[in-house]
């Protein structure tokens, strides 16, 4: 013997198929992982918590006995509101799955909550549908917001963020507007009630015209108080028009769903509820020469339209004016040949008047004898003696008296 093993004399002959690579092995159990646990949800503990400068997160999802491999990716940290923590009791969706580089086990995380939001959420979903039975978060129940507010009334923390960009955003947008703020808690276990309460107060004032009830940015924990039904219904019996602007825009809470408006933040809010009086001035500028124009228009159509009718008339003028002229002509020669028909009728009727004449009778060498009174004598009856008589003649007439001895 030299110390060396020898090798076998008759060495096992092997049939198996080829090995696989690492890597082809590593492939087929993250395949094999993937399909067989689906989807699902699992608690724990936060630890060892590294993010990396592209923003995923790595940390280990741990309980008393056991922890297990997690990564998160930036698009998911970011939709999920959550600053992560060690030592945070967490709630994650997540999918089971093998980084093949290294053949680790680990969770790819889709979604995370604090633990504990699991009952909340379906007790905030039973109220919902409560809710929604109601008729509360019927579109046709939506009040509309008004035009042209004289005051707005914002439903917040007096410190926080959102009241100082509101604020900053309603003085830009309208300076002579009243801003009322309703202070109030806007997170923890007390928030509900306050922010019912300032709703309240604010519906019993009727001080404004539109209220804002919001809150800036936070985490689905931060922003709770917005989901309790303390203000769901106090936003409901509340008799003016509701804006709720909590948070971001991906976050949805229950007060955006029974109020009458939904902004995505508190500045969009700002924006809903107040118009830019910049805005308004260059609109009614606009309007005021579309008015100009319009008038400049029809007053010049009027001019024209009395410029044809003058026209017109013009011809009727000339046409009375010679009608005039021919009437005073025929005037004139009417009035001539009356006159001459008149004349020629006097000259007869004095002709006719001449004829009857006693004066005519009298050149006969007739006379007419008429008593002292004036009258006609016309019989010799009923003459008294030495009574005075006259008789006329054509050239005159001759003083007489009656005698006794004669017929008288």
């Amino acid at each position: 013997m030299t110390g060396v093993d020898s090798p076998p004399q008759n060495p096992t002959v092997w049939s198996d198929p080829a090995p696989l690579t690492v890597s082809a092995l590593n492939r087929l159990a993250r395949e094999r992982l993937e399909s067989a646990i689906p989807l699902l949800w699992i608690t724990g503990e936060v630890s060892n918590l590294t993010r990396a400068a592209s923003g995923h997160c790595y940390f280990s999802l741990k309980d008393a006995d056991c922890s297990v491999r997690c990564v998160m990716f930036r698009g998911r940290v970011a939709a999920s509101g959550l600053q992560l923590v060690n030592g945070q009791q967490l709630d994650v969706r997540a999918s089971a799955t093998l980084y093949e580089a290294r053949g680790e086990f680990q969770l790819q995380v889709d979604a995370l909550r604090l633990a504990g939001l699991g009952s909340r959420f379906a007790a905030l979903e039973a109220l919902k549908q409560r809710l929604l039975a109601e008729g509360a978060l019927d579109a046709a129940r939506k009040r509309a917001l008004p035009t042209m507010p004289r005051a707005v009334g914002i439903v917040t923390s007096p410190s926080g963020a959102a009241v100082r960009d509101l604020l900053t955003l309603l003085e830009q947008r309208m300076p002579s507007l009243r801003v009322v703020v309703y202070p109030t808690l806007v997170q923890g276990d007390s928030a509900p009630s306050t922010i019912a309460a300032a709703i309240e107060l604010a519906g019993q004032r009727l001080e404004v015209d539109v209220l804002i009830v919001g809150r800036g940015g936070g985490s689905i924990e931060d922003l709770w108080a917005f989901n309790s039904e303390a203000v769901a219904r106090a936003i409901l019996a509340c008799p003016l028009p509701v804006v709720s602007a909590v948070g971001h825009e991906t976050d949805t809470v229950l007060s955006d769903l029974v109020a009458d408006v939904r902004a995505p933040t508190p500045s969009a809010a700002a924006t809903l509820v107040c118009p830019d009086h910049r805005q308004l001035l260059a609109h009614l500028t606009q309007q005021q020469q579309r008015l100009q124009r319009g008038m400049q228009m029809r007053l010049e159509d009027r001019e024209q339209r009395l410029d044809h009718i003058t026209a017109r008339l013009l011809s009727p003028a000339q046409r009375v004016e010679l009608q005039l002229a021919r009437l005073a002509e025929w005037r004139a020669r009417l009035s001539s040949a009356w006159l001459d028909r008149l004349e020629q009728r006097l000259d007869r009727l004095a002709g006719g008047l001449d004829l009857l004449s006693p004066h005519r009778v009298l050149e006969r060498g007739y006379a007419w004898v008429s008593r002292g009174d004036g009258s006609v004598l016309r019989s010799v009856a009923g003459v008294a003696s030495d009574e005075r008589l006259d008789i006329h003649l054509a050239d005159g007439t001759l003083p007489a008296v009656a005698r006794p001895g004669s017929d008288v």
